[in-house]
């Protein structure tokens, strides 16, 4: 129970004028100048579950021979506010990371949105995602099952769980419910195929590991793993440790940053 009362209409009182809080308006807040450098694909982003998506991709792509896979990376201070400057807000309307810009187009192409980005690279580079018809719908089915299903878990568990200054049962009890029945419904994919969309790994399992993957292996949020009991979970267990192994999503999750200031 608490003193809250619904009001007829909301408004925002949070008083504190912290560049890197969140507000209820969109759009930049300062002039910024994002550094630019030489290579193709210009990514700006931290390591966060979506922002691992990106480098684990690019990685993986470098792993089978894509030699024209060059790019700089640029550490978004997402706690600092920079994801609210004019430039990157300019690249992502959001002011959400990962952002990229493909400067091997001309004009060059802003793509954000960690969905959009790995299904810019699949096409571009002609990998992780067939061209048969139903499977390559199959992936996308669980592409975006992922994406719609992720804010669940990070601002919905992540955020009551960990985050919060309050332990607040309501919302724990709600958002792990439905963690749980995520983490739940691929166990019983993975016990039926070997990768999230098949028998292929593809974007599908970059996209769903760097969020479920690293949830289940201890990764994300302190006490998560157990809190969750995720040895209840044996077939999501033994898909997260393989793809750990993937020499490209070692590098993709150890990456280092470029400062942007």
């Amino acid at each position: 129970m608490t003193d809250y009362t619904l009001p007829t209409v909301w408004e925002w009182e949070d008083a504190n004028t912290n560049i890197g809080g969140n507000r209820p308006t969109a759009g930049s807040r300062f002039k910024q100048k994002l550094p630019v450098g030489d290579a193709p694909f210009q990514v700006y982003s931290l390591g966060t579950p979506n922002g691992v998506k990106v480098t684990i991709m690019l990685e993986e792509l470098k792993e089978i021979g894509k030699t024209d896979v060059v790019y700089d990376l640029y550490q978004i201070h997402i706690g600092e506010g920079d994801q609210f400057g004019s430039d990157f807000v300019s690249i992502s309307p959001n002011s959400k990371i990962p952002a990229m810009v493909d400067q091997s187009q001309t004009p060059s192409v802003n793509i954000f949105e960690s969905g959009s980005i790995l299904l810019y690279l699949a096409e571009k580079f002609d990998a992780f995602l067939p061209k048969e018809i139903h499977e390559k719908t199959e992936v996308l089915n669980w592409l975006f099952w992922q994406v719609g299903s992720g804010p669940f878990v990070g601002g919905g568990f992540g955020h009551f769980f960990h985050y919060a200054p309050e332990k607040l049962q309501y919302p724990i009890d709600r958002y792990t419910m439905e963690t749980k029945r995520q983490l739940d419904l691929l166990n019983k994919i993975l016990a039926e195929r070997e990768y999230i969309a098949g028998d292929e790994y593809t974007i599908a399992d970059i996209a769903n590991w760097s969020w479920y993957g690293q949830l289940v292996l201890g990764d994300l949020y302190d006490g998560a793993a157990e809190f969750l009991d995720v040895e209840s979970y044996p077939h999501v267990l033994k898909w997260a440790h393989r793809i750990a192994e993937r020499p490209a999503v070692k590098r993709g999750t150890t990456v280092e940053y470029q400062p942007i200031k």
